[in-house]
């Protein structure tokens, strides 16, 4: 959950490395740190965000240098402080290293070390790791490469690591297992980072390393890939990035989030050009037409993912058994494999995820694989791990997502399992033609209904006003805006600290009402379609006990409007295509409310991005 960029070439370093690490702090920011090779290692490191590394580099001088590492961290080993933050020194300062990920096993590989007379400042286990490739390096007289390779071979953990040894400043060694790293490929010049944002402006060319994979990487000459296990030369695969540089950047917004929730009209057409085909009344997905009598055959369908992913899969599972008919359960990938699942071969695996790096999902996938069973991975990074370990899939195209709390990835996710339910529902016979044609043109019509319902945030921002200092809020659904409501609890924890639950409305005569009083602010979606009599007997339940009620309604509702405290209304649609409407006005209620607290909206407190560790 640490970003890493690395260069070697003929520029200088120090702005490539320093705006790369901006561009990467979504995936921590507990302290950030930079090693730069000019005659010497400097290295310089601190608790904290990375303006306040780079106001550590005062003037010109400390910032030469052709080659140089940087990180910024999420913390995994030992408290975000100065001594903790990446690089790490070999005892001897020969060798820099930077981590992503965790090494299991360090503690009794750092009792070794000590016994041979290593010492340590951290409390990580990168220390213990650099320490234990200079060991090798001593004891065995191998060059640094080589080191690293018997060094992973005895470590058990995830990692992704960039390291130099100063005695040989031509020369950047890297490694993965379970954590990404891409590599940019300029004129005589490398750019080294997690993703390939840091680099994009330099190169369109880029090598991302698999799991297991090593490379060398030297001034004027090509990439050397290797296999860890067994050192086996791997040809390596370069590819053009499909990514420009404002899709990076923040075009005139406040904040990332607030760009990203503005984006997703567009996306959602990105999401659906070339595959909604209404003029030929078809929805085209290659990866279930190339698979297509796996899921006619499926026994059931497994999703499993994390947080906003995992709600994704729950409106997936509504609309999977509503339309396909095909009986479907939505797992939290980190509970998957500890509970001993039954995987059978007659089953789909779908993985749902943003970055396509979700350590807990991937061994999920990878327990599923043993089993026996096929894997369609829902995924928005193109080239990311969780592709590559799927037999098929579809992805998101949601283009950059940035902003630590997810937005767009919700809504496209819940698009491709949209686009997927239907075209199963259509080949099975379970959706009629006149009715798969209806969803087509309400899909088609979708992103201006989201344009529309974004014509809402001043008035959601008045809303924000009157609930900013709340301190609990209950989110309310039903059906397919069941799961909406969980994922609208969610987007209020994440940026706003304020504590959300989110249940469906029903459950609430069964504990939750207890809470129910004048200070208790009550989301409840609402929508003319979807058990409509029932929610307007949960709200009058909320009203009576003087709880403040917002509620989400369709267009023209006259019921809740007299009900409720404050009405934001969404265009009418067909039941299950809401959730791509009604989850729009809560993630602008939570990221206003956010603001108005002063909170770190595009970073919030203890979060990450991608969660590339257990």
């Amino acid at each position: 959950m640490c970003g890493i960029v690395g260069y070697i070439g003929l520029r200088n370093a120090f702005p490539v490395i320093i705006n790369g690490l901006k561009r990467l702090e979504y995936r921590g920011y507990d302290s950030a740190g930079m090693a730069l090779y000019h005659q010497d290692l400097q290295v310089k490191k601190t608790k904290g965000k990375v303006k306040n590394l780079e106001e550590l580099f005062i003037n010109d001088k400390e910032k030469m240098g052709s080659i140089g590492l940087g990180h910024t961290r999420w913390a995994t080993h030992g408290e975000p402080n100065d001594i903790n933050a990446h690089p790490h020194i070999s005892n001897s300062g020969n060798l820099v290293i930077v981590h992503n990920g965790i090494i299991e096993n360090y503690e009794s590989i750092k009792q070794m070390l000590l016994k041979k007379g290593f010492h340590f400042q951290s409390e990580t286990d990168t220390e213990v790791l650099i320490n234990l490739i200079e060991d090798i390096m001593l004891e065995e007289k191998v060059k640094l490469g080589k080191a690293i390779q018997i060094a992973l071979n005895q470590v058990i953990g995830a990692y992704a690591i960039v390291v130099f040894d100063k005695n040989n400043p031509d020369e950047i060694v890297m490694a993965r297992l379970g954590s990404p790293l891409a590599i940019g490929i300029g004129e005589e010049e490398y750019f080294i980072a997690s993703d390939a944002t840091p680099f994009i402006e330099y190169t369109k060319n880029a090598l991302y390393l698999d799991d297991e994979q090593m490379a060398i990487i030297k001034k004027g000459s090509k990439p050397e890939v290797r296999n860890i296990k067994d050192d086996s030369i791997i040809a390596p695969y370069i590819q053009e990035l499909q990514l420009s540089l404002d899709q990076i950047e923040k075009g005139g917004f406040d904040h990332f989030m607030l760009k990203e929730i503005f984006e997703q009209p567009n996306v959602l057409k990105d999401t659906m050009r070339g595959r909604v085909l209404s003029e030929k009344n078809m929805i085209k997905l290659s990866g279930i037409d190339n698979h297509l009598n796996k899921f006619l055959n499926a026994d059931r369908i497994i999703m499993i993912g994390a947080g906003t992913s995992w709600h994704a899969g729950l409106v997936g599972e509504y609309l999977f058994e509503e339309l396909a008919r095909i009986p479907v359960e939505v797992e939290y990938s980190s509970e998957f494999r500890y509970r001993n699942p039954i995987i059978k071969e007659n089953d789909i695996v779908i993985p749902i995820s943003q970055s396509g790096e979700t350590a807990d999902t991937l061994a999920a996938i990878k327990l599923s694989k043993e089993k026996g069973a096929f894997i369609y991975g829902v995924c928005n990074v193109v080239g990311s791990s969780i592709p590559r370990e799927s037999d098929s899939g579809t992805y998101t195209h949601a283009g950059p997502e940035i902003g630590v709390a997810s937005t767009k990835a919700f809504t496209t996710q819940v698009n491709v399992l949209t686009m997927m339910a239907l075209k199963l529902g259509k080949e099975k016979g379970t959706v009629s033609i006149n009715d798969f044609n209806k969803y087509l043109n309400e899909l088609e019509n979708m992103p201006v209904k989201i344009e529309k319902v974004l014509e809402n945030d001043l008035y959601i921002q008045q809303i924000a006003r009157h609930y900013k200092d709340a301190t609990n809020f209950l989110y309310l659904g039903r059906g397919f805006n069941f799961p909406v409501a969980l994922e609208g609890a969610l987007k209020l924890k994440e940026i706003s600290y304020i504590h959300a639950e989110g249940y469906p409305a029903a459950e609430m005569k069964h504990g939750p009402i207890a809470l129910i009083d004048k200070n208790m602010p009550v989301v409840v979606i609402a929508t003319k379609k979807g058990q409509y009599e029932k929610i307007i007997s949960n709200i009058q339940e909320i009203k009576s006990r003087k709880g403040k009620i917002i509620a989400i309604v369709t267009e023209g509702d006259v019921q809740v409007k007299s009900l409720a405290d404050h009405v934001i209304e969404i265009p009418e649609t067909l039941e299950p295509l809401s959730p791509l409407l009604t989850t729009i006005p809560l993630q602008l209620l939570s990221y206003h409310i956010a603001v108005m607290r002063g909170c770190e909206v595009d970073q919030p407190r203890n979060l990450a991005k991608s969660v590339t560790v257990e």
